[in-house]
């Protein structure tokens, strides 16, 4: 089964989709047409572009292969919260302090830009502030308390610590012995911001063209982006699709792994039971490597995620399977029905870290010129809800002329996984297996 017809069947019972209709639809693309800047990519980095360039005077075409939010964008855990996947530590090796700490502030930044927009444009997508991090033992709890208090002294990152004798205020959960809460974190329902970032981005004039798969990109001072019945030509492209980019640029495919992550929803729960589990109402992670998250949602379910795929093949049993994990955290909720279990894939990078750059940078010899209008956003690795959101920003102020905060991630370098394609990800199953095995023990 392809990666595509795995994604179709994940996306069948979705709690999301449930409670999001798509009202809105945006044609396909059945013509030649002209733009400054061509998006490929409906999802959440791509219409943060959008809007970014629209508000700065750019005509913008955006190409969605098809609806947009369709991808990990509208079907993720909807947790926002600050950082990036992969630890500081790596940044501070790639960029020195200095920069790390302007990374890190950006990451911030990228969690106030969504309650910015939601204002701007009016987005009800089910806002809930606060995130907790959670250690599952002693032995997480003195790293995550190390960590707490290093991002308080280097990074000004103010959290409140929360001992083991306080978590029964916090959560309703045997399994958890202590963690940390920051106010400035929060979560939502991904897809109904995904569709109201397509609304807004419409209202400033973006054309918007779902079921417009492209095909081919042919480079050049102006770039012509094909699909199957038209294409865009424009002085500046951005590729947003991440795993879906699959073969219209080969160059950065091996820089990311397509990893399948799978969520469930409850049934809907007394009121009283569903507020006493979090009792306020935050976003929750473990710190494990291989990790659960989980939040309630506006109608009193809880949203639990865990499970991952490397292989792209869906887990047996998913809901069952989910259901237990949950109970894991919650025995309140053993006998607790699963209603709807879906999933996706994300874009993981060997660091963990976003892959940004331009086209060119990824080229030899006399290909570089040509590409060098196509810049790229991808590697999220799990950790994209706020941060895509920054990552639209940034290229726009690189396609306006000023590229220093963008050019800061860029510099982060990025490895290609090993064994090509019919090796990485057994390679990658073997690394990950390490991994659970450390958490576990």
């Amino acid at each position: 089964m392809t990666l595509l017809q795995t994604d179709l069947e994940l996306t069948k019972n979705s709690y999301y989709a449930a409670t999001a209709p798509r009202g809105q639809r945006y044609p396909a693309l059945q013509s030649n047409v002209d733009a400054d800047v061509a998006v490929v990519g409906g999802g959440l980095a791509g219409l943060s572009a959008a809007i970014e360039l629209a508000d700065r005077g750019y005509s913008v075409v955006l190409l969605e292969a098809r609806q947009v939010g369709w991808g990990a964008s509208g079907r993720n855990g909807g947790q926002a919260i600050a950082g990036l996947a992969c630890d500081q530590s790596v940044v501070e090796s790639e960029l020195g302090r200095g920069d790390a700490r302007l990374v890190w502030d950006m990451t911030m930044e990228a969690l106030r830009l969504i309650g910015q927009r939601r204002a701007r444009f009016g987005i009800e997508c089910d806002w809930r502030g606060g995130y907790l991090g959670l250690a599952v033992n002693e032995r997480k709890a003195r790293e995550l308390r190390a960590w707490h208090d290093q991002m308080q002294r280097d990074y000004g990152y103010e959290t409140r610590w929360i001992a083991p004798q306080e978590m029964p205020q916090w959560i309703a959960s045997p399994r958890f012995h202590s963690g940390i809460h920051d106010p400035q974190g929060g979560h939502l329902h991904p897809l109904k911001y995904s569709m109201g970032l397509a609304a807004a981005a419409a209202s400033l004039g973006v054309r918007i063209h779902e079921d417009s798969a492209v095909t081919a990109i042919q480079p050049g001072p102006v770039t012509r982006v094909r699909t199957a019945q038209g294409s865009v030509s424009a002085s500046h492209v951005l590729l947003a699709g991440n795993v879906y980019l699959q073969g219209i640029a080969p160059v950065l495919e091996s820089r990311v792994m397509p990893v399948g992550t799978y969520v469930v929803a409850s049934e809907a729960l007394d009121a009283k039971l569903a507020e006493s589990l979090i009792p306020s109402g935050s976003a929750v992670c473990d710190t494990n490597f291989v990790l659960d998250y989980f939040r309630p949602t506006a109608d009193h379910r809880m949203l639990y995620g865990g499970r991952v795929s490397y292989s792209t093949a869906t887990p047996m049993n998913l809901a069952a399977s989910m259901q237990r994990r949950m109970a894991r955290s919650f025995p309140q909720l053993k006998n607790t029905k699963v209603e709807y279990a879906w999933g996706g894939f994300v874009d993981i990078s060997m660091n963990r870290a976003p892959d940004f750059g331009r086209l060119s940078e990824r080229m030899h010899g006399a290909q570089r010129s040509e590409w060098a209008n196509v810049y790229y956003l991808q590697g999220f690795s799990g950790h994209g809800l706020a941060l895509t959101g920054l990552a639209g920003k940034l290229v726009a102020e690189a396609i306006a002329g000023d590229a220093e905060r963008f050019d800061t991630f860029a510099r982060i370098r990025h490895r290609p996984f090993p064994g090509g394609r019919l090796l990485r990800t057994p390679a990658l199953v073997a690394g990950m297996a390490y991994y659970r095995l450390r958490d576990l023990l």
